[in-house]
Order: structure tokens, then sequence, then C-alpha cells
């Protein structure tokens, strides 16, 4: 019996060890396993921000467009009888660029300012703070749905608006369409979310639709061009953002431009609202790391 026993404290002190060896095999509490960019988790928010606003596709996506289009409508008879012409073309060619670019920007809006205000109120917010994701990934995701949403609306009004007799949606300068189509959505989609982190309820959230964006994007030259405006008012529409997304989006579609005389001042206005939309995203990044208004 008591040679037994070493042989039984010797076992006990080999499993006892191999434990521990194999506990070592986790790492320290709190060390994050993921480095460098969860891109599963990027993706499965963005796939669910997707299915999100596809789920009500007519409310999001086919609504804007009917309405956009019979803005359309509404100014071409108004406005456009006579063969009247601006820019070398005639109203309803020169509105439908303004147009899909003002639904596209209120749109990805409207996207991207509902998750995380949707969330605060309806106390699901956890959700999207809880899952491994860098606050860098989870703005990439909620802006990036939002864009998404922007080029489907704005395919979508394209669409209707080709089925309008008088508009030509004739292509001039590719890149400018894309360039300034994106960074109109972006700049409206980060805008949006840093909206939603503010606001505490929807009311909040409309007011900011109704009184900044909406008139913002109907006073930005959509439905004019501002030399027909005094020289104030000419040095206001500049100095609105709205104004150069929606006029460089439309000089990719008609080679012309109300931002100045030339191409330089087009590619100047292209590389302006690119540094806009970098501070922009910038400070939206600070707010929400510093957890402001949502993990208090």
């Amino acid at each position: 019996m008591a040679d037994q026993a070493p042989a039984t404290n010797s076992a006990e002190g080999e499993f006892i060890a191999a434990g521990s060896n194999a506990g070592r095999k986790f790492p320290p509490k709190g060390e994050p396993q993921i480095t460098g960019i969860n891109r599963i988790g990027l993706w499965s928010l963005y796939i669910k921000e997707i299915r999100r606003f596809l789920k009500v596709q007519t409310q999001t996506v086919w609504a804007p467009a009917v309405t956009t289009l019979l803005f359309l409508v509404i100014f071409t008879v108004a406005l456009g009888r006579g063969g009247r012409e601006i820019l070398g073309v005639n109203f309803g060619t020169f509105v439908a660029p303004g147009l899909i670019m003002m639904g596209m920007m209120q749109n990805a809006f409207a996207n991207s300012s509902f998750s995380l205000l949707a969330g605060k109120l309806q106390g699901t917010i956890i959700d999207l703070l809880m899952p491994p994701l860098s606050e860098a990934e989870l703005m990439i995701g909620i802006v990036m749905a939002a864009i998404t949403r922007a080029v489907m609306v704005g395919g979508a009004v394209a669409l209707a608006m080709l089925l309008y007799p008088d508009v030509d949606l004739s292509v001039a300068h590719p890149w400018a369409v894309v360039w300034f189509g994106l960074m109109g959505a972006t700049m409206l989609a980060i805008f949006g979310l840093l909206a939603s982190i503010w606001a505490e309820k929807f009311d909040h959230n409309a007011a900011i639709t109704n009184f900044i964006v909406a008139p913002l994007s109907l006073l930005s030259g959509t439905f004019y061009v501002i030399s027909n405006l005094s020289p104030f008012f000419q040095a206001v529409s500049k100095a609105n953002p709205f104004f150069y997304m929606i006029s460089g989006f439309r000089y990719g579609f008609l080679g012309v431009s109300d931002i100045g005389n030339d191409n330089a001042h087009v590619v100047g206005a292209a590389i302006g609202v690119g540094v806009l939309n970098l501070v922009l995203g910038v400070i939206t990044y600070r707010v929400l790391k510093s957890g402001w208004k949502i993990k208090s």
C-alpha cells in the first residue's frame, strides 16, 4: 500500500500538469481574438441592413421613384412649356439628373439615420454593440448599406424617367456620374448616422430631415441654374455642399455645369466633396467611439 501511494500522487501530478498545459491554450481574458478587419461580422451587418429595407422595398425603393417622377411631371408642366432650354438642353433633360441625385441623397440619409435610432428607442441597440465589431466596422456597415439603397433608388428613378417623354439621360462623363453619385450618397449616409447618434426620438430625426436635408436639396440648383440668382444668393448657393453634388452629377450627364466656366472647376469640386466626406467621416467615427448618447 505504501508503494502505491507515490504512484497515485505522481499520476495526479501529471493530470494537473496536463490540465495546466491545456489551459494555456486559451488566451488571457479580455484579449481580442479577431485582429484586423472582422470581415464576417462586417458582411453580416451589411446584409442585415440590406435585408431590413428590402423587406419593405415598395416603400424604401419604388415609392421614392414615383415621388421623384411626380416632381419631374409637375415642374416640367409648370416651367418647361414652350421649348424652354437650360444649359443647352430642354428643361426635362436638365432637371432629371438633379432629381435622381436628390432622391439618392435623401434616401441615403433616411436609411442610415434609422438603424441606431430605432435600436435606441426599441432597446435593441445591444444587438449592434455586443458583436465583435469595432466602431469603424459598425460605421462602414451602416454607411455602405445606405449607399446601396441610394444606388438602388437612383436606378429606379432613372428607369422611371426613361419612360418620360423628352428626357435624355445620355452620359457624357461617366466618372462624374459615379464619383458625385457615390460622394453624395456617402455624405448623407454619414450625416444620417451622426444624426441618429444625436437624436433621442423620431421627432428629432424628422426635424433634421424637414429643416436641413430637404431645404438644402431643394435649394441646391436642382430646378434652376444659380446664374439666375442675385450675387448674394449665388454666394449662399455655393456654400451649400448639395449644390456641388447635384451640379457635378448633372455635369456627368450633360457635359456642362454651373459650377464654373471650365472642367477644372468640376474637378476641384470633386476633390472638395471627397475631402468633406473624409472630415465628416472622422468626426462621426470619433463621436461613435466616444459612446455619446449610445453607451451612457
